[in-house]
Order: structure tokens, then sequence, then C-alpha cells
């Protein structure tokens, strides 16, 4: 008698069925565990102002300009009675997931670039430096992630923020201040040339001088400019959506010119003591 062949079943053992289960619990873990690591560096951000033993470094100039270049660093800038640039650096930082966190600094010519690396899964980093720059030097700022703060200057200073607030004060020189996301500040200067542009972030100013020109714009975000009462200003203003209030007396034949226009936000020009 001729048997029909039956079609070979998987035998799933005990031994086979502990292994998947295993490397189930496995995968589960791992992904649980990227998960904590990820909570536990995000509920304890780094700071770097808990670094307790900044480094320091000095820096020779030859030329009266320097431009500072950081890809990742909140800056501080100051004017200062020194020969050299002199650069104190704070750092903090861990990568649980990847390679070893690090941070460089190095002057090309006029140019000081600070770098900051810090890659992996899990990874968490800060940095700040305070920077002393020569009297008498032109300053440039190129910053792609960091708050920028300024002060002391007489010589022109320019500050391009590609994501962090900009904050300028005691300055004299000429100033060209722009951020693409975050707010600008420019309080108690003396300038008589100012120039500010943000596309996300209100822009505030309050000058102790008679400008020649202050220009402002903001894509999204106030304007609001504080000018001395001693003269007239030809003032044009605009927002696309919000109010616009000028107070200042008005002359369109003055040589003082003073622009604000935004597209989301309030326009208030106003005289300050």
């Amino acid at each position: 008698m001729t048997r029909t062949a039956r079609t070979a079943r998987p035998v799933h053992t005990a031994r086979t069925a502990r292994t998947a289960r295993r490397s189930r619990a496995g995968a589960v873990g791992v992904a649980g565990l990227a998960v904590v690591l990820m909570a536990s560096v995000a509920a304890c951000g780094a700071d770097a102002g808990e670094d307790r033993d900044p480094e320091h470094r000095s820096f020779a100039l030859e030329g009266r300009t320097l431009t500072v270049d950081s890809d990742d660093s909140a800056l501080e800038l100051v004017a200062a009675d020194v020969d050299e640039v002199e650069v104190t650096r704070w750092f903090e930082g861990r990568v649980m997931v990847g390679g070893k966190p690090r941070v460089t600094w190095e002057m090309r010519e006029d140019r000081l670039e600070l770098r900051l690396k810090c890659d992996g899964l899990v990874a968490d980093c800060a940095a700040k430096h305070r920077i002393e720059v020569p009297r008498g030097v032109a300053v440039a700022v190129r910053s792609d992630d960091g708050s920028v703060t300024a002060k002391g200057f007489a010589e022109p200073l320019e500050v391009r923020s590609a994501d962090g607030a900009v904050r300028v004060g005691d300055t004299t020189g000429p100033l060209e201040l722009h951020t693409d996301d975050a707010s600008v500040r420019a309080l108690g200067v003396a300038s008589r040339s100012v120039k500010v542009s943000t596309r996300d972030g209100s822009v505030k100013l309050e000058l102790g001088v008679v400008p020649d020109l202050v220009e402002s714009r903001s894509d999204d975000g106030s304007i609001s400019i504080g000018l001395p009462r001693d003269t007239s200003y030809r003032i044009e203003t605009g927002s696309d959506d919000g109010s616009v209030d000028v107070s200042v007396p008005r002359d369109q034949g003055s040589s003082h010119v003073v622009t604000a226009h935004t597209q989301d936000g309030s326009v208030t020009v106003r005289n300050v003591d």
C-alpha cells in the first residue's frame, strides 16, 4: 500500500523558543537602554558654566581686524587693554554612544576658528568662549549656533549668527547685527550707524547719541527703537501685520534716517532720556 507523503513541518523545540524570546528581549533591552540614555541626557543638559577649570590661551594678532569663526559656542567679546587676543574657554561634554567630544581653537592670520566636535547616538556638549580683543581692532563674528554678546568696541563690529541671540552694549563704533533665528538687543550704545536684521525674533535698540543711520528689519517679530530727543528724524516704518507707533519729531528732510520694517509684529519708535 502506497503512503501519502506528508509536508515537513518546522520543528519548534524548547531551545528554539527560548532563543527567539531572548533575541526579542535583547532588541527591546537595547532600544530601552537607548531611550533611557537619551532621556537622561535631555534631563541633564550640558552647561559650560559647570566647567570649574577653564582653559586660557593667547593669540598674536598682527593686523587691526579680527574675524571670529565659531560653529557651536556661546561667545562673549570684550574690547580690553591687552596686547594679544586673550581667550578663555569653558567646556562640558559627554558622549555615551559615540566618539570622545573635543573642542579646538586656532588662529589663522586674522581669523580665530573655534570648533566643537560632539558626535554620537547619545551626545550632549556645551562650550563658551570669552574673547578679549585689543582696543582699536575691528571685529567680525560668524557664528553657526550660539549666543553672542559684545561690549566696549569703538571700531566697526559685525555679528552674523545662524542661530543665537545677539546682545551689544557700551559700544560707539558702527554696528551690523544679523541673526536668522533669535532676537537682537543693542542697548546703551553710542553708534552713529546701526544696521540690524533678524528672520525670526524681535529687535530692541536704544541709542545714546543721535545716529546718522538706523536700519532695522524683522521677518517675524516686533521692533522697538529708542532715540535721543536732541533732533528730528526722517522716519520710514512699516508692518504687514502689526501696529506702528512713532512718537519722535519727524522731518523728511533730516539727515538722520531711521527705518523699521517687520512682516509680523509691532513697530515702536520713541524718545529715550
